[in-house]
């Protein structure tokens, strides 16, 4: 039988559950903020960012609202909504921030090994399509964040950007483009190991791999939160006692989440979203593309489904992928258990996941379709983007898992969400992250929200008001309706992060 370690010594001050991007951000955060404090963090996988984060495993856009148009529907009126849009690239700035201020001070030393610069594009056709992405153009154009955006419908023009993309389509038919050439490729995997690496050279951090988290609870006798973990590779279990717990586990965190038992869990479900790439073996393809390009999602798709061609830097190499093609699995990580799924459902949550089930219909069609997808539907798929694309160029990679975010709603019943959410106790002991897209990219700002509600008094006092303004210069300010901060800032972190110049 593996043994099990008790123990009633204080343990360190903080746990992180999961080595992903966001664990590695809010660790470096605390420690910049308060050198003395110690951490712990714990992975049930041999190495970090090796789930969510990877970079084959869907992150990697550096999602700042350039492309992507799920981010501005279209109101019942015509009308096109940024307000997400706005949100999310101001967002990715304070991101850009705090990798820049770490590049500055040694802290990240090789930016170009986790960002290049990138041209992000939206593109669309038909007479319908082109409508709205002209009238998204106008609506975005007028915001300092977007306000070098570039738009065409002439074919020739398009074609200059992104040549295959116009290879081989019927000239007749109406296309429309936007282009930002200050777009950016994020190997997330790369910088999320990077931070871990600097961490675990630090007094007071210890990273543990290889350790699954199998229980938690109230410690009522040292006060704060007791973790059950068990060694993946010697079987042994024990308990470890700290002061703040964060789950950022990715999908697993739904689950870790409802073991706390804290009454605001209660009523959170997760749907869980598999993904696939199509992934370019011709090198002569891959180096004719040099964009990402995203396009309009099929009815029903879940927004991280959103097709995308796109351009990436992957361990030094670049790389072509097509997707995601959404699909179906009741796990919650990639390397999860088929039982996940089932084993979160709750009497506090049943309803709530039944409700949005109800009422997304479509979606369930949409993933039904997707699982039953032949080679050739995928390349059907591909071939929207890319016309004289050929079966034997591109395989298949399995992408990672994305856990949607199911809630309870007083009108509805229960709603599915899309994005990213932050449940904490109200006595700020414990956080979970859940949900997905576009979490990675905007990491930083997700952590400076959960040190708002976790550390109210500490984030209050001189000292880190101070310290986060050395870190995130326009921290406290909102850039969206000043175009000279958001010029300066952009020339700033560009310059820092090896940006300057367009690909």
């Amino acid at each position: 039988m593996p043994k099990h370690e008790k123990t009633g010594q204080k343990g360190p001050d903080v746990i992180l559950i999961g080595a992903g991007i966001m664990s590695a951000t809010l660790g470096v955060l605390l420690k910049e903020l308060q050198p003395d404090i110690t951490i712990d963090i714990f992975e049930r996988l041999d190495q970090a960012a090796a789930e969510s984060s990877d970079a084959w495993n869907n992150a990697g856009t550096g999602h700042a609202a350039f492309c992507e148009l799920n981010y501005t529907p279209e109101q019942p009126d015509g009308s096109i909504d940024i307000s997400k849009a706005i949100k999310i690239a101001e967002s990715f700035e304070i991101s850009r921030q705090f990798w820049a201020s770490l590049v500055q001070q040694h802290f990240l030393e090789d930016a170009p090994q986790f960002i290049r610069p990138i041209p992000h594009m939206s593109f669309v056709w038909g007479e319908e399509n082109v409508n709205y992405l002209r009238k998204r153009y106008q609506a975005m154009k007028a915001s300092p964040l977007f306000a070098d955006m570039q738009y065409s419908e002439d074919p020739d023009v398009i074609s200059e950007w992104i040549p295959l993309v116009m290879e081989g389509r019927d000239r007749s038919q109406p296309v429309a483009a936007n282009r930002m050439d200050m777009g950016t490729d994020v190997n997330f995997g790369a910088l999320t190991r990077f931070m871990f690496d600097k961490l675990a050279a630090m007094d007071g951090v210890n990273i543990h791999f290889g350790y699954e988290v199998r229980d938690l609870w109230r410690s009522k006798s040292l006060g704060g939160w007791k973790i059950r973990l068990e060694n993946l590779n010697g079987g042994n279990t024990r308990d470890i006692q700290a002061d703040f717990v964060f789950i950022g586990a990715g999908g697993g965190s739904l689950r870790l989440l409802e073991k706390s038992d804290i009454p605001e869990s209660r009523g959170y479900g997760g749907f869980p979203v598999s993904g696939q790439w199509l992934k370019c073996t011709n090198r002569e393809v891959i180096e004719q593309h040099q964009a990402k390009v995203y396009g309009k999602a099929s009815v029903g798709a879940p927004p991280m489904s959103v097709p995308h061609l796109d351009t990436r830097m992957i361990d030094g190499q670049k790389e072509l992928l097509f997707g995601p093609y959404a699909g179906f699995s009741t796990k919650f990580l990639k390397n999860g258990s088929y039982l996940d799924l089932p084993k979160s459902v709750q009497m506090s949550n049943i309803a709530p996941m039944l409700m949005a089930g109800l009422h997304n219909i479509p979606l369930t069609r949409y993933l039904i379709q997707q699982v039953m997808q032949s080679p050739e539907d995928r390349l059907s798929a591909l071939r929207e983007y890319f016309p004289n694309a050929r079966m034997e160029d591109w395989e298949l990679e399995v992408a990672g898992q994305r856990v949607q975010v199911i809630k309870k709603d007083e009108e509805e019943g229960g709603v599915l969400e899309f994005g990213t959410e932050i449940v904490s106790a109200a006595d700020g002991s414990i956080a979970a992250l859940l949900g997905a897209s576009p979490g990675a990219s905007t990491a930083v700002s997700i952590m400076l929200t959960l040190l708002e509600r976790c550390f109210p008094e500490q984030l209050n006092t001189e000292a880190w008001q101070q310290k986060l303004k050395e870190l995130i210069p326009t921290y406290g300010k909102s850039i969206k309706n000043d175009p000279v901060m958001v010029q300066q800032i952009r020339s700033w972190t560009g310059s820092v992060l090896g940006l300057d110049g367009h690909v």
